[in-house]
């Protein structure tokens, strides 16, 4: 790729009120990535910047959840969009963009902690209430918030020590948003399986929650 190209790209991932990214937010719905790719490779560099708008945020939230840190944040999303330009020539659209991406991410975020000597977090829940609602209900009253954020408290705990397979698969359906199809592709492993792992990872935490309010414990063993 042109190196000028590419210091555009690190720009606009460096900026995001850029003075073109309100008109390039408003026509991204309407575009399909499958659009979008086809004409930066075609030579539109400006479909690029649409690619990234719509994908930024969630780039950095991924590079959060390996590094928790602003500037290791900052510092991924820029060179996972940056190879991801340089390498889109070649994409040949077997997996969905997003799904690219999301490997790209991910490989820049391991390589960029192995160069420092750090390992990932890649155990935390953000906020369980918006991902599990219907788990994290408790009775209204005075004790309601001290009884809330220990429930948080035990789905964190609960979703920290599941398997990584069983982790990683239930974080990409609930925090990623990513289809089944979608995750058995980044994962390598039959639609049928993942479904499964899903199921197994709810089922888990749903026991951890329901011998929390028992005043029980119970141990996780759902490894295959």
């Amino acid at each position: 790729m042109n190196p000028a190209a590419v210091t555009h790209t690190a720009d606009l991932v460096n900026s995001a009120a850029d003075a073109a990214a309100p008109a390039a937010a408003s026509e991204a719905p309407a575009v399909t990535d499958r659009i979008l790719v086809a004409r930066v490779q075609a030579g539109e560099r400006r479909a690029f910047d649409l690619l990234v708008l719509r994908y930024q945020q969630r780039i950095a939230a991924l590079a959060w959840r390996y590094t928790q840190n602003s500037q290791d944040v900052s510092d991924i999303t820029q060179e996972a969009f940056i190879r991801a330009y340089r390498a889109l020539r070649d994409f040949r659209g077997d997996s969905e963009f997003y799904t690219w991406l999301y490997r790209i991410t991910v490989n820049v975020a391991k390589n960029h902690l192995a160069a420092q000597g750090r390992r990932p977090f890649t155990t935390d829940i953000d906020d369980p209430t918006q991902v599990w609602p219907d788990r994290m209900q408790v009775e209204p009253g005075p004790a309601a918030e001290h009884e809330g954020s220990e429930l948080a408290r035990v789905v964190q705990r609960a979703f920290a020590d599941l398997p990584e397979d069983l982790r990683e698969a239930l974080r990409l359906r609930e925090f990623e948003g990513c289809s089944y199809e979608a995750i058995a592709d980044l994962m390598e492993t039959p639609v049928g399986t993942v479904r499964s792992r899903i199921f197994r990872a709810r089922d888990a935490i749903d026991r951890r929650v329901q011998a929390w309010r028992a005043g029980e414990t119970v141990a996780l063993d759902e490894r295959d």
